[in-house]
């Protein structure tokens, strides 16, 4: 493991990255004038399960986070499996936010709430301990060492996902990179006060969880020769 000193980047004020790439489809584009709104995240105010989903169950609904969620088939699966809990799901990739919508859509979910943009603005507005788990899997890993600054997985981030968790809670995370697999081991390490390492031993790293499905990041990664690693994390 790549050793690097306690004063390195500990905080990060936004998140970086495209906001969209190809020219969308048709019907991905009335998707984005049509259900977004419907489902987006306001964009002041607190963010809560009962504001979210404004009905009888909104005030206990389970809350989950899903950080970067790409083209939405993680969001989608878990929103499928467990229907009674609310699902918050942030992506600045018009692309990506589009494909998600598809799955809503088909999937007819109705316990997605979306913001295009950055994770950051949301988490800091939901309350202190409303999370029941929390998702971050295969984010950028930005490899040179002069943007590591810039990757989630930094003790500030980490401190506010802690922050905003319920004890007992899941943090799950997902890599195929080894310069961010070695990263986000030695951050974790750092915060074993908040999170106790669930599957701490090496084998477990490379199985998939029950209720876990593998993203096209990672088959892409399985295709290229690279190896994604799973790791889930409880809140203490």
């Amino acid at each position: 493991m790549t050793a690097h000193k306690k004063g390195d980047p500990t905080t990060l004020n936004r998140l970086y990255g495209r906001s969209s790439s190809h020219k969308l489809r048709a019907g991905q584009a009335e998707l984005v004038e049509t259900l977004l709104p419907a489902i987006a995240i306001p964009a002041e105010g607190e963010v809560t399960a009962q504001s979210l989903f404004d009905d009888a169950k909104g005030h206990g609904r389970p809350l989950h986070f899903e950080i970067g969620f790409g083209g939405g088939e993680h969001l989608a699966h878990r929103a499928d499996l467990l229907p009674d809990h609310g699902f918050i799901g942030c992506e600045p990739f018009l692309n990506g936010v589009a494909q998600a919508l598809t799955h809503i859509r088909d999937q007819r979910l109705a316990n997605v709430r979306l913001w295009m943009g950055d994770a950051l603005d949301v988490l800091n507005r939901v309350p202190d301990g409303a999370l029941t788990m929390v998702y971050l899997l295969h984010p950028d890993p930005w490899p040179k060492a002069r943007h590591a600054k810039r990757r989630m997985m930094n003790d500030g981030p980490v401190d506010l996902i802690a922050k905003k968790m319920k004890a007992g809670g899941e943090f799950r995370v997902a890599t195929d990179d080894p310069t961010y697999l070695d990263w986000l081991l030695m951050i974790m390490a750092r915060h074993e006060h908040q999170f106790e390492w669930v599957n701490e031993k090496p084998g477990q790293w490379l199985e998939y969880p029950s209720g876990w499905i593998e993203t096209r990041y990672a088959s892409k990664a399985r295709r290229q020769g690279r190896t994604p690693h799973q790791f889930r994390y409880r809140r203490v």
